[in-house]
């Protein structure tokens, strides 16, 4: 399992929707995750992708950064042991994306 952790400038609920949002999935999460399954509470600002079948998961929480911005925590279990590259890969790739959202906003 791998932890990746970081602080972006923008308010956690766009973080999370941009996180959650299916259609940005190909940009963010790791290959093996794209097919999982997705679970989630918006209201806590958590959820889960899930591929029992390549036994890969991760499990994202944003919580309120300071200045209004965000802090995301992610937890990448899978088969292949670069996860924790593979975790803060997904972090900075997920990163564009909500400044590619914010942009087009």
């Amino acid at each position: 399992m791998a932890y990746a952790e970081r602080g972006m400038s923008a308010p956690p609920e766009v973080v999370f929707n941009t996180a959650t949002d299916p259609d940005r999935a190909n940009a963010w999460l790791p290959e093996p995750l794209l097919s999982a399954s997705r679970d989630g509470d918006a209201e806590r600002l958590q959820a889960r992708w899930d591929a029992p079948e390549t036994q890969w998961a991760a499990d994202l929480t944003v919580e309120a950064g300071d200045a209004g911005g965000a802090r995301l925590r992610l937890e990448l279990t899978g088969g292949d042991q670069e996860t924790d590259r593979l975790a803060e890969k997904a972090l900075t790739n997920l990163a564009r994306e909500v400044a590619d959202n914010l942009q087009a906003g």
